[in-house]
């Protein structure tokens, strides 16, 4: 995040007086958007840790929220320290008048090496394995044909990605949805420190996970840090939108 030299004595002085007097830190809840009349469709990914997975979707036109969870195993309620055959996946909510599940697919085979046997980069074992879960018939297909269409970049290597059919998906703990924005005090401290809750469903606080981890387009990690920038030249620490 860039802060302009001239606005760093104003930032740092905010920043203290919020920090020894918690009262100071006013905090708006973020208005909820009527999505009455918005028809959301539900995604479910595995690609690697879910801490990253579900900052790779953040920042995408068209992402109302994210949630990490457990899908793809047998075991009923399963736990970050029990997840038995289960992966670590993430769930994306979306407006399919904004983005499609195509668009969807290409984000998934671009954060990911679908190549790797058993893991993601250094996170070895069953549980960080690559699955696209589908849910209908039509989705079943894109997805088998982005697969083919992934297979065909390369032959020396197969594509390990598994194509199932979502059964269950069990969001994880508290502790683990938005883990990338948690990384980040100040961010929240713009946010206005919302509640658990009301961070999990946030859709600002799912834009802010991917910024976070600096996974948005360069033009929108760019577009928020011009945002904050005034925010931290005004001196009024609440971020509502990006």
């Amino acid at each position: 995040m860039k802060i302009a030299k001239t606005n760093y004595c104003h930032f740092l002085l905010t920043i203290i007086l919020l920090a020894l007097n918690p009262v100071l830190s006013i905090r708006f809840p973020e208005v909820p958007k009527d999505d009455s009349n918005q028809p959301l469709q539900t995604a479910v990914f595995a690609l690697g840790s879910f801490w990253r997975s579900e900052a790779s979707f953040g920042c995408l036109n068209g992402i109302v929220r994210t949630t990490v969870g457990y899908a793809g195993g047998s075991k009923a309620n399963p736990e970050y320290r029990n997840m038995a055959d289960h992966a670590e996946c993430v769930q994306v909510e979306y407006d399919p008048r904004v983005i499609g599940f195509r668009q969807l697919l290409e984000v998934f085979w671009a954060s990911h090496d679908s190549r790797q046997v058993f893991g993601q980069g250094p996170d070895v074992g069953n549980q960080y394995r690559s699955i696209i879960f589908t849910s209908g018939t039509e989705e079943s297909r894109l997805a088998a044909v982005s697969k083919e269409r992934e297979q065909s970049k390369s032959k020396s290597s197969i594509v390990t990605t598994q194509i199932q059919q979502l059964d269950a998906f069990y969001p994880a703990e508290p502790e683990h949805q938005k883990f990338e924005l948690k990384q980040n005090p100040f961010l929240l401290q713009l946010m206005g420190n919302l509640p658990e809750e009301e961070l999990e469903r946030s859709t600002l606080a799912t834009k802010l996970n991917g910024y976070a981890a600096e996974l948005c387009p360069s033009r929108i990690q760019k577009r928020i840090d011009a945002k904050i920038n005034d925010i931290i030249k005004k001196g009024w620490p609440i971020l509502r939108e990006v």
